[in-house]
């Protein structure tokens, strides 16, 4: 089975590792790339993530200087 381009793009964009979180996300086109931005933000201010996924979310904007 092919691995999931999806989540192979999460996985690097909560990887913690600012080089590849600014690979993955330079890699989406422009709507890709709000889409992205605005479901990072909400991932780091809802209540209902798990505080590990909240924090690699923290880290992906602080890595693209988008701080929620």
């Amino acid at each position: 089975m092919l691995p999931d381009p999806l989540e192979i793009l999460w996985d690097h964009l909560l990887s913690r590792q600012p080089a590849k979180i600014r690979q993955a996300f330079n890699a989406l086109d422009e709507a890709g790339r709000r889409a992205t931005l605005a479901h990072l933000r909400r991932m780091v201010t809802e209540p209902d993530w798990h505080p590990e996924q909240r924090k690699s979310a923290r880290a992906a904007l602080e890595a693209l200087d988008q701080r929620a």
